[in-house]
């Protein structure tokens, strides 16, 4: 089925010389040890380097900017838990207009100052994002102001796309690009935008999404030919978990993107924790997708290969638990639980069976009051450093060798 949703080349080309006046052109770096890992050439474009630290801010402006005085003069209004706050923001405060930014009550605390720092007017309304986009459109309603939408609009589309635009003028010889996939916005405008501009040059650019698989809506609407509702399950991944694909970046998908996969909480924990410890950046779930598809085999992709990284903005406390997530889903961080008898030297036992195993422990627990604990019995918690799984059952053994009853927890 044909599209019904049409952008042109020269409007992608007029949106990168707009958004060039706020954005920064993100550098691309070479992946070695993902090029090692997949044994094709890897690049990541950093966009989670990027002013307000995601591609948001491109869409937000080139919308924005647009806007007739009159509409200025009535400011904008946008719903959002992070990224899209933070662009609307900082895009409303360089072109001198009023923005009422509407976050949920549980919105991260760097975000929320993030976006106050900005200039925005800032409230907090709803327990869960549904909620916080009603008093929105309940306040674009009420006072006239222009409400930005995150994905489903043809100028965020085309400002999100320019970052398609910058990959093909800095990695000329790209074979495929990888990108994130939530509402559709940035991968309908970067796939649209790589494809004309491959055609323009007499070249070709395969396109591919990845989402979240708590998270995705884009299968099944794929699948039905139009845009379908899910259920969102929990995930890390909350930048890209939207419940139902926006009308123009699917038509959009469905014509330039060529494949739309899935990955696993697991996959993305673990693709955080390698490009943070090997490329030396930080990335959210939402934005690490990417270099999950490939470093699980999701994509196997032949040529060279530009991966975007489409924001950097994570709350520490998260950050801490993913890591600990990643560490554990790497079998580089075990927990384990071993029952012993309530008498002197148990302890020194136990560390002794780590010390033979070679194995570092980050944290211990000592209680006598768990559940199906006799009198006679405490329970000792390990939380052990480990090199792999290899390591983690030579640990096991170690403890099982010295008569110790050793249970192994998987988080």
């Amino acid at each position: 089925m044909p599209t019904t949703t049409k952008i042109s080349l020269a409007e992608f080309e007029k949106a990168s010389e707009n958004v060039s006046s706020i954005a920064i052109k993100t550098p691309m770096l070479q992946s070695h040890w993902l090029s090692e890992l997949t044994g094709q050439d890897v690049w990541f474009k950093c966009e989670n380097l990027q002013r307000t630290g995601a591609y948001k801010l491109r869409g937000a402006f080139n919308l924005i900017s647009q806007l007739t005085k009159e509409e200025r003069k009535r400011g904008v209004v946008a719903a959002s838990a992070g990224n899209h706050a933070q662009g609307v923001a900082l895009a409303a405060q360089k072109l001198g207009i009023k923005a009422t930014i509407f976050m949920p009550v549980g919105a991260s605390l760097p975000k929320y100052q993030a976006t106050l720092g900005y200039g925005a007017d800032v409230k907090l309304v709803g327990a869960i994002f549904d909620e916080t986009l009603v008093a929105a459109k309940e306040y674009t309603a009420k006072t006239g102001a222009v409400f930005v939408p995150p994905f489903d609009h043809n100028d965020v589309v085309l400002g999100q796309g320019t970052v398609g635009l910058e990959i093909l003028e800095q990695l000329p010889d790209v074979d495929n690009i990888v990108v994130c996939l939530g509402g559709g916005g940035l991968s309908a405008g970067v796939a649209t935008a790589a494809k004309l501009k491959a055609k323009a040059q007499g070249k070709k650019v395969k396109v591919f999404a990845v989402q979240a698989e708590m998270a995705a809506a884009y299968p099944s609407s794929l699948k039905a030919g139009k845009p379908v509702e899910v259920k969102i399950h929990p995930t890390i991944a909350d930048g890209i978990a939207v419940a139902k694909p926006g009308k123009i970046p699917f038509d959009l998908i469905r014509e330039n993107v060529d494949k739309v996969v899935t990955v696993t909480e697991d996959e993305i924990a673990m693709a955080m924790l390698a490009v943070m410890e090997r490329s030396k950046l930080v990335v959210e779930a939402g934005g690490v997708v990417g270099a999950a598809a490939l470093m699980s085999g999701k994509l196997k992709l032949k040529g060279t290969t530009a991966v975007i990284l489409s924001g950097g903005n994570i709350d520490p406390l998260l950050l801490q638990r993913v890591i600990r997530h990643g560490l554990a889903a790497s079998d580089r961080y075990t927990n384990i639980s071993v029952m012993l008898p309530d008498r002197p030297g148990q302890l020194v036992r136990t560390a002794q069976a780590v010390a033979a195993a070679q194995a570092n422990v980050v944290e211990v627990m000592h209680t006598r009051h768990g559940n199906g604990l006799q009198i006679s019995e405490v329970e000792l918690n390990l939380s052990v450093e480990t090199r792999g799984k290899d390591h983690r059952d030579s640990l096991m053994k170690s403890l099982k060798d010295a008569g110790l009853r050793p249970k192994l927890h998987e988080d």
